[in-house]
C-alpha cells in the first residue's frame, strides 16, 4: 500500500501537467480498452456473481452487482462522455491587480491523489477513474471484496489506456488487494500520499471513513432530506413536488424522507398530499393532526424524524409556519437537500438563506440533488461538509486553486 501511494504520487505530477487533448485521448482509449476486454471483464463479474450467490447475497445486491453487455457498454460509453466535459484545470477564477502593481490570479490545480472507497459496484471502478483523471489527479480506488475480480479487470484496462495515450497506468489503480487493513491504510493517508477520501457506500462505511480519516473527506452520512409546503403554497404544485420527491426513486440520497406541512394551509393541503402519498403506496408515519387527515397514517415516533427511509416511507408533520419548519430542519436534517414549496418570495428566500444545507431548492423537488442535473456531466458523490466541495461533487470540485502572481521587480516595503 505504501508502494502504491507513492506510486500514486509520482502518477498525480505527471496527469496534473497533461493537456486536455491527452486527458480526453487517454479517456477514449479507456473506453476502447474497456470494449476490447468485454470478455474478460464479463468472465471476472461471472466470478464475482457466483462467489456472492453461494454467499446468499440478496437479489438487489446481485442486480447492483451484475454486468452484461448492455451495462458494460454503458460504462465505456460513461467513460468516454466524461472527455467531452470542459477541462477544469487552469481555469482562472479571479484575476486583480493591487496598488503597487502585482498581477494576481487564482487558478485552478488538481487536488492531487484521490482515494475512492466504494462497495460493490463495478461501474464506479470506472465513473471515479474518469473523473478524477478529467481533473488531473491520480486515483487509488479500493472496492467491495464482492466486486474485487470486475473492479480489477476494469481498472486494467483503463491502465492499459492510460498507457497508449502516454500517461501512467499509476494514475488509476485499484487496491490489489481484499484484505480489509487497506481501507485502514488509505485512511491513514498512505504517508502524505493521498489528499483526499471519497467514501461510495451505505452509512456503515461512510462513518467508518468519517471517523478515521487522517485526510480531508468528501462525502453525505445520511440524506434526511425535507420538504415544507408553506402556507402560500399552490397546492397543485405542492402534490406533484412532493410526490415526485418521495417516489420518483426512494433509494437514492435526494429522495425526501419527511415531509412539513405549514398549520395555516393543513384544513386544505393535508389532507390532499397525504392522499397522494398513500395512494402511490407510500406509507406515512405522522403526528397527531396527520393522522387525523387520513385513517391509513400510523404514528410518528421521535426517532422517525431523524430516520433516513430510503424507501417508500415518508414522516409527516405539521409545523406553526416558517420559524418552526427551519428550527426542525435544523435539528432533525442531515444538511443534505430540502426544499420550500411557497408563492410567498420572501418565505423562498428566507428559506434559501437560513437552511444550512448543500442543497436549498424553492419550488422544486429534493431528487434534482444530481451532478448531471447540474449540467456537471458526472459527479463522484455529492458532500454535505463545508469544504469548497459541497453538494454535487464534479470535475471542477475535484480541483483545489493556487495564486499565480506577476511583478516588475516589485519588493515589499
Amino acid at each position: 500500500m505504501a508502494d502504491l501511494g507513492r506510486r500514486a504520487r509520482q502518477a498525480a505530477r505527471r496527469v496534473a501537467l497533461a493537456s486536455d487533448e491527452q486527458k480526453n485521448t487517454a479517456l477514449r482509449a479507456m473506453a476502447a480498452r474497456i470494449r476490447a476486454r468485454a470478455s474478460a471483464i464479463l468472465a471476472a463479474n461471472a466470478e464475482d456473481l457466483a462467489e456472492a450467490k453461494a454467499k446468499g447475497q440478496t437479489a438487489a445486491f446481485i442486480d447492483r452487482l451484475t454486468l452484461n453487455g448492455e451495462r458494460l457498454e454503458a460504462i465505456a460509453a460513461a467513460v468516454e462522455s466524461v472527455a467531452v466535459l470542459p477541462d477544469p484545470v487552469g481555469r482562472v477564477l479571479a484575476k486583480f491587480e493591487r496598488p503597487n502593481g502585482l498581477q494576481i490570479e487564482r487558478v485552478a490545480t488538481p487536488l492531487g491523489v484521490i482515494g475512492v472507497i466504494f462497495e460493490s459496484r463495478p461501474n464506479v471502478t470506472a465513473d471515479a477513474g474518469a473523473l478524477c483523471l478529467k481533473a488531473g489527479n491520480a486515483a487509488i480506488l479500493r472496492t467491495g471484496s464482492e466486486s474485487f475480480r470486475s473492479a480489477l479487470a476494469i481498472a486494467e484496462a483503463m491502465s492499459e489506456g492510460l498507457e497508449k495515450a502516454g500517461l501512467p497506468a499509476d494514475a488509476i489503480r485499484l487496491v490489489p488487494t481484499r484484505d480489509r487493513a487497506a481501507v485502514g491504510a488509505m485512511l491513514s493517508g498512505l504517508n502524505g500520499n493521498i489528499d483526499v477520501i471519497v467514501p461510495r457506500g451505505g452509512k456503515s462505511l461512510v462513518a467508518r471513513v468519517q471517523e478515521e480519516a487522517r485526510v480531508p473527506v468528501f462525502a453525505h452520512l445520511e440524506g434526511i432530506c425535507h420538504v415544507f409546503v408553506h402556507e402560500k403554497a399552490d397546492l397543485a404544485m405542492a402534490k406533484r413536488i412532493v410526490l415526485n420527491a418521495k417516489m420518483r426513486r426512494t433509494g437514492v440520497c435526494g429522495s425526501a424522507e419527511t415531509l412539513l406541512v405549514d398549520r395555516a394551509c393543513a384544513p386544505t393541503h393535508l389532507k390532499p398530499l397525504a392522499a397522494i402519498l398513500l395512494d402511490a403506496g407510500c406509507a406515512i408515519r405522522g403526528d397527531e393532526t396527520v393522522q387525523a387527515a387520513d385513517p391509513r397514517v400510523t404514528a410518528a415516533t421521535e426517532q422517525d424524524w431523524r430516520t433516513e427511509y430510503l424507501d417508500a416511507i415518508i414522516s409527516v408533520r405539521v409545523v406553526n409556519g416558517l420559524d418552526e419548519a427551519i428550527a426542525h430542519v435544523e435539528t432533525y436534517g442531515s444538511h443534505h437537500t430540502d426544499s420550500i414549496v411557497t408563492d410567498d418570495p420572501a418565505a423562498a428566500e428566507r428559506f434559501l438563506a437560513e437552511v444550512d444545507s448543500a442543497i436549498v431548492l424553492h419550488n422544486a423537488s429534493t431528487q434534482f440533488a444530481d451532478g448531471g442535473e447540474f449540467g456537471f456531466g458526472a459527479e463522484i458523490g455529492i458532500a454535505t461538509g463545508r469544504m469548497h466541495a459541497r453538494g454535487p461533487v464534479g470535475v471542477e470540485q475535484l480541483t483545489s486553486f493556487k495564486y499565480r502572481i506577476h511583478g516588475s521587480g516589485q519588493t515589499r516595503p
